[in-house]
């Protein structure tokens, strides 16, 4: 007999999120091998810099190959290290990190736990403050991964704070409010606020506004903070990125009971495009939160030989102050065609400054205001135009019709085939409601017959009740 957690399915596979990844893997899109395969526009991955960083380590073959001076270091770092991390790490590391703030804060590398990615790190922080049964009240949209990493082991639940396209899906007093009241129904005990700063899926930066509105909150109700900064360095347009930390400076609550409850969760996977190293972080002022989440790293560590390499790199200040400088500027570039060639199908987005995506708006081409027409609209995209996007019901969106669309993570060519596939998807879609569609094309019906399996049974895909 296998334990219960094994046994019940609430990993949150069942997501479109992570059924969109299934099908892609099944039928990879290939511009050789398979140009017509699905092309995977809902991996928020940032490739766009690569050659910036293969330049650096062929220009530093002391790193590269784990040897300092010209003397291997092999079996220094192959050797036990404890979960505390190489200190030369951890400095260079909050450097980085106070670099990405313009310097307006200052992080001590004390207060630093080294996870293995961000998701092990966000899980370890729900383990310290929460128990099974108590609640994080999230602002919606929010990344789906959430429901895996803050709620499968940790038996903890999340509530939506309902978020609006009527102001930019902001978060405001009321909706916070709202949100805690709407625990306290469910007879949950509210721990604290997640947020994610800038935004996945909105790419957006909250503003100093909403971050007070959120203090107050927080000191009103004694609860905790969890600031997501995984994609504090792709801020690439105004306005410019704020920190918690820096929201809390300037109000001068270092010395507030808020201080110890407000932690920051960062990576270097999205900044740095090196989501396959996993290295990730918690940042905290509780002592307490500290040394827990330290003991419990050791379920998750980050190799020795990795954090020695990234060491040397973050030691460049000239390379990583030129890296960031230019990562951002591609990513301003990119984010700018995809909006232009959205715009140019008919196609609007919310206004963005931040992240690896666009948070886009087809509510227009929806049969019905509602989540089925939602996930009948997800799935054409997939099997007609050949996309993997997300849906904004896998974020907890509550209005149907907005969806996540990565544009980092792929070639400018794939890029442009990508919007020509959503140009020529939406054509069909008008062309069938005007009722003039070719023999060829009434396929409107004939296209519905040749869904595969998964498809017909993502007919019976239940979106949660907040939705």
């Amino acid at each position: 007999m296998l334990s219960r957690k094994a046994r019940l399915d609430a990993h949150g596979e069942d997501s479109s999120y992570f059924l969109g990844w299934k099908e892609y893997e099944k039928n990879a899109y290939d511009d050789v091998q398979n140009p017509t395969g699905i092309i995977q526009m809902g991996l928020a991955e940032n490739q766009l810099s690569f050659d910036l960083l293969e330049s650096w380590l062929a220009s530093n073959q002391d790193a590269a190959r784990l040897t300092r001076n010209g003397e291997s270091v092999f079996r220094e770092l192959a050797l036990f290290q404890d979960y505390h991390g190489l200190p030369d790490f951890k400095n260079e590391l909050v450097e980085f990190m106070a670099e990405i703030r313009g310097n307006k804060v200052n992080f001590d590398p004390r207060k630093l736990v080294l996870m293995a990615g961000a998701t092990s790190a966000n899980e370890t922080l729900t383990f310290c403050i929460a128990e099974s049964g108590d609640a994080f009240l999230l602002p919606t949209p929010y990344y789906p991964g959430f429901d895996r990493d803050l709620k499968w082991r940790t038996g903890v639940e999340i509530v939506p704070i309902h978020c609006s396209s009527s102001n930019g899906f902001k978060v405001t007093k009321c909706a916070l409010e709202e949100a805690y009241q709407q625990a306290h129904k469910l007879s949950l005990n509210v721990k604290g606020v997640l947020i994610t700063n800038p935004s996945n899926p909105l790419g957006t930066t909250m503003g100093r506004d909403e971050l007070n509105d959120l203090i107050g909150f927080a000191v009103a109700k004694k609860i905790h903070i969890i600031s997501d900064e995984i994609y504090s360095g792709t801020v690439f347009d105004h306005p410019s990125f704020i920190s918690i930390m820096e929201a809390l400076m300037d109000r001068k609550l270092q010395d507030t009971d808020l201080w110890s409850r407000v932690h920051i969760v960062y990576s270097l996977s999205k900044d740095l495009g090196l989501p396959g190293f996993r290295v990730g972080m918690i940042y905290s002022n509780n002592e307490t939160v500290v040394s827990a989440a330290t003991k419990m790293s050791s379920f998750g560590l980050i190799s020795s030989q990795t954090q020695y390499l990234l060491s040397k790199i973050l030691s460049d200040k000239k390379f990583t102050r030129n890296y960031m400088k230019e990562n951002r500027k591609r990513l301003k570039t990119r984010r700018d065609m995809i909006v232009a060639a959205l715009r140019d199908a008919g196609i609007g987005c919310l206004k963005s400054n931040a992240g690896l995506f666009c948070w886009v708006d087809m509510r227009h081409l929806l049969s019905s205001n509602t989540f089925d027409a939602e996930m009948e609209l997800w799935k054409k995209i997939l099997r007609e135009a050949g996309l993997n996007i997300s849906p904004g019901a896998s974020c907890h969106c509550s209005e149907p019709g907005w969806f996540r669309i990565c544009f980092a993570n792929m070639s400018e060519d794939t890029l442009n085939l990508s919007m020509q596939r959503i140009k020529a998807l939406v054509g069909r879609i008008q062309q069938c409601r005007r009722g003039r569609v070719t023999h060829q094309d009434s396929g409107c019906n004939s296209r519905r017959r040749s869904f595969s399996k998964w498809v017909l049974n993502l007919c019976s895909y239940d979106r949660e009740p907040d939705r």
